[in-house]
């Protein structure tokens, strides 16, 4: 890997440097497919690089990261360029300093790489309305996390009033797994549902928006129940032809059970944050199941 600081620069300065560092490493940009502006602060920079730099190995990307510092002192942006760690793309560090805080887009847009998608990534907390920050109005996609939220089901139960296309919360991608393995419930039939229950440990994010997203799916009433957890553990259904559950207790297996059929062991494994950002970056259009689920979850 090939690191380089700058120090008091400017969006110009990074960008013949990039070409400097792409050369002296014959490594050149066009094989990257989209940018990845991530929003953070220093205390979880360090994760966030990991996973975006984990993901980039899916999607070659350049992952320009925004670090806001103290607005007291002077204007300055510092920058660290990272090539070659582990990934075919390329790292951009921010830092800014002052006033520039609070106009990010002016640093961050020189440096999006031309005629590709840009995604937008807050791992901690993030705007109300994501698509109207500054950083925001450059992307395509918007990605944010409801769990880094000192309450994160108020948090994911705001997102509905903020909404707009492209938007998505990686609640939502930790429910991935659980609605594929819902939907083969009823690969066969299994009569009406008539009600059903989805159980959580407290504060989890993730169960009222999959009690929201199989409310409006299968037209029933879904009610959130609290478990001893880890994350979510249960989701039981009541139909007319007798009850269907999905049931994991070890964050790792899970039990499905359906009506006159054997009961079936299969995997159900959480997932790091890198396998969710990867998930988030196959699609560059709106998700519009997230979307009918986050208003589904706002009546």
């Amino acid at each position: 890997m090939t690191s380089f600081m700058l120090s008091g620069t400017n969006a110009s300065k990074i960008s013949s440097q990039l070409t400097m560092l792409r050369h002296q490493m014959g490594a050149p940009a066009v094989g990257m497919v989209l940018t990845l502006v991530t929003i953070c602060d220093e205390s979880n920079q360090y994760d966030a690089v990991r996973a975006a730099t984990d993901a980039a190995r899916e999607h070659p990307s350049r992952i320009v990261v925004v670090i806001a510092r103290s607005r007291e002192e002077p204007i300055r942006l510092d920058a660290e360029l990272r090539i070659g760690e582990s990934t075919p793309g390329e790292t951009i560090l921010l830092r800014l300093y002052g006033d520039l805080t609070r106009h990010a887009e002016s640093v961050v847009s020189p440096l999006l790489l031309p005629d590709t998608p840009v995604v937008a990534w807050w791992p901690g907390e993030c705007p109300q309305v994501p698509a109207k920050h500054p950083v925001g109005l450059l992307a395509q996609r918007r990605i944010t996390d409801a769990r880094a939220s000192a309450d994160s089901v108020k948090a994911i139960m705001s997102r509905s009033q903020g909404y707009i296309p492209g938007d998505t919360d990686l609640a939502w991608t930790r429910l991935t797994p659980w609605r594929s393995l819902l939907a083969t419930a009823f690969d066969q039939p299994v009569g009406t549902v008539e009600s059903g229950v989805v159980e959580s440990s407290p504060g989890h994010a993730s169960a009222p928006l999959l009690a929201a997203w199989l409310s409006e799916r299968l037209d029933a009433p879904i009610e959130v129940g609290e478990s001893e957890g880890p994350g979510l553990t249960s989701v039981r259904l009541a139909t007319s032809a007798g009850d269907v559950s999905v049931t994991r207790t070890d964050s790792r297996l899970a039990t499905l059970v359906r009506p006159g059929q054997p009961d079936r062991r299969v995997a159900l494994a959480r997932r790091p944050t890198s396998e969710l950002l990867a998930e988030e970056l196959r699609r560059l259009d709106p998700d519009e199941l997230y979307g009918s689920a986050i208003r589904r979850l706002a009546n």
